[in-house]
Order: C-alpha cells, then sequence, then structure tokens
C-alpha cells in the first residue's frame, strides 16, 4: 500500500503539473500548486481509509456516504482556495484568472474523493470477508479437530474395555498370558498416546503398531485368529494417517470370528494404484448368518467420517462381500 500511494502520488503530481503549465502558470507555480493539491489529496485519502476502518456503510445508509463525499469536497476546496489565495496574494493576475476557475477544480476534487471512497470502500469490505472466511476456515478446523479426537475417544475404550476383560479372565487360569497380554496393551497404548489423529505415518508404522493390536487378540482368541500380512515393499514409505487401519482390523476380527467356532484367517494387502494408497482387509463370513451391508459397525463409520474430515472425500472406503469373503478397501492419497 506504501508503494502504491508513493506512485499515485507521483503520477498526479506529474499530470496537474503539466495541465497547470498548459494553462498559463509557470513550471514553478504549476509544480507547487499540484504537490499541495495532490499532498491534501493524499490526507483525505487517509480519513477516508481510516474511517472505513470502523465504519461500513450498508445499502439503506448509502446517502450518508455522498453526503460524506459532498463534505470532504468542500473541506478539501476551501483548504485548497485559502492556499492558493495565500501564496499568490499579491498577484493580481493569478487572483483573477486562476481562482477563477476553482469551480472547475471543484468538479475534479470530486471526482477523486469520490474514486477514493469507492475504492477504500470496496478494499475494506473484502478485507472484512477475508477476516470473516478466515475465522469460519478455522472454527472448521477447530471442529474437524474436535471431532476426530471424540471418534478416537470413542473407540479407543471399546479396545480397552475388550481387552481388559480378557486379562481379567486369564489372571486366573493363565496368569502367564495375562501377563504378556498387560505387557503387549501397554506398548500398544503407549504408541496411540504419542499419535496425532491427523499426523501421516509411514505404511511401515502403521502395520508395526498394527501388529501390537493383533498380538494382543491372539492372546484373547488364541488358536481361533490366524493373520496373513502381504506387504507389498514399495508401500512402506507410503503414508496413512495414524492409526487408521486398527478399527478396519478390529471390525474385521469381530465380524469375521462371529457365528463360529472355528479357526479364521484376516488377511491385510497393500499395494498402490495412480497415487493411492491401497489396502485391503478380508475376513470370512456365513452368508447364512451374518449381514455385510449393515453389519459394518461403528469401527467403520468412524473411519469413513475420518478419511472425510482429513480428505473431503467419500469415497475412499468400500465394502464388498463375495463367496463368504467380506472385503474393506481402503485408499488413501499420496501428496508429494
Amino acid at each position: 500500500m506504501i508503494i502504491i500511494t508513493i506512485c499515485w502520488w507521483l503520477f498526479w503530481s506529474f499530470g496537474q503539473t503539466m495541465v497547470y503549465h498548459r494553462i498559463g502558470l509557470s513550471w514553478r507555480d504549476s509544480l507547487l500548486e499540484s504537490i499541495i493539491t495532490t499532498t491534501v489529496l493524499a490526507l483525505i485519502g487517509i480519513i477516508i481509509s481510516n474511517t472505513f476502518r470502523y465504519y461500513q456503510p450498508v445499502s439503506k445508509n448509502f446517502y450518508l456516504l455522498g453526503g460524506y463525499i459532498i463534505l470532504l469536497t468542500a473541506l478539501t476546496g476551501r483548504t485548497l482556495y485559502l492556499s492558493f489565495s495565500s501564496l499568490h496574494a499579491d498577484d493580481a493576475h493569478y487572483q483573477e484568472h486562476y481562482l477563477g476557475i476553482m469551480p472547475l477544480r471543484g468538479i475534479y476534487y470530486l471526482l477523486m474523493i469520490t474514486l477514493m471512497t469507492i475504492f477504500f470502500w470496496f478494499r475494506n469490505k473484502i478485507e472484512d470477508q477475508t477476516r470473516a472466511r478466515q475465522r469460519g476456515e478455522e472454527a472448521e478446523k477447530l471442529m474437524r479437530e474436535a471431532e476426530l479426537s471424540r471418534l478416537r475417544l470413542q473407540l479407543q475404550p471399546h479396545f480397552l474395555f475388550n481387552s481388559l476383560n480378557s486379562i481379567s479372565a486369564l489372571a486366573g487360569s493363565k496368569p502367564e498370558e495375562a501377563r504378556k497380554m498387560i505387557q503387549q496393551l501397554s506398548d500398544f497404548l503407549r504408541g496411540t498416546l504419542r499419535k496425532d489423529d491427523q499426523q501421516l505415518v509411514s505404511v511401515h508404522e502403521e502395520l508395526r503398531h498394527l501388529t501390537l493390536y493383533l498380538d494382543i487378540e491372539k492372546v484373547r482368541f488364541g488358536h481361533r485368529l490366524k493373520t496373513e500380512l502381504i506387504r507389498d515393499e514399495i508401500t512402506d514409505e507410503l503414508k496413512v494417517p495414524s492409526l487408521l487401519l486398527q478399527p478396519i482390523v478390529e471390525n474385521a476380527v469381530k465380524f469375521g470370528l462371529y457365528d463360529t467356532t472355528e479357526a479364521i484367517v484376516i488377511r491385510i494387502e497393500t499395494g498402490s494404484e495412480e497415487g493411492l494408497l491401497v489396502v485391503k482387509v478380508q475376513n470370512p463370513y456365513d452368508p447364512a448368518t451374518a449381514r455385510p451391508n449393515s453389519g459394518t459397525g461403528f469401527g467403520l463409520s468412524s473411519v469413513q467420517r475420518r478419511l472425510y474430515l482429513l480428505y473431503g472425500r467419500n469415497d475412499l472406503l468400500t465394502t464388498s462381500h463375495l463367496n463368504g469373503i467380506f472385503t474393506t478397501t481402503l485408499k488413501i492419497p499420496q501428496y508429494k
């Protein structure tokens, strides 16, 4: 704004100097009058700018804005008339010929003040809209962060209570396994507390944390739970929101073990395609008793919501079922 103001001042000073000289003033008087006129108009511009910092007229009060422009024009004309009269008090020719065209100069002052008023009004209106949009974006960001934290708070106790119930059941009959599960649970929760809901971690780190979860579940379910991990090494350094896979795998364990006493295999596969990390989690289900379309539970809905909050898309989590296999497919955009 300082550079723009200086350029504006120089441009109009030069322009007015040329005009005044063409109507008969000497170069000295032309330059002096143009400097005085442009400086006074610049001060009026500062007044207008400060006015709009504290007052934004609405459409029904625009007549006040017109009155404001006329008042500033009159003030400018009177100030410049007195200044030029004082400078040329002994010059009868100037008093007769050049002060006589003050009404024409007044039209110029009116035009300049009107243009400055419109400029500063639009500028402050745009700044107000920008600040309002920034406040809205900050509020929306805070709401997203709060919702992400709420999703975690809902999810973690669910898993924690199940683990504590299993530890309680093992404490009497299998104390060694109970101690092992307590250590595993401690390591898992320590890693969970260190992570941020919006933090991106590598697939390698996410799978390592997921392994801690699966080790706990294997202690809970014993021989009934087996896992198969097919990891494309290319995906190891790709990024995924932290703790995103655990609720998906927990959902697979939950629905895979329902209605069966046999061992099941949870299959986890990572890959990539067209700038996306692709993770597939598969679990068996009994078509006669399971309801895969409606039984996705809180885990998958929380993941779906979290993906929308982070990426603004609803197509990153899909499910399908075929030949007794329920598949959850997760796609994570990779930004360089």
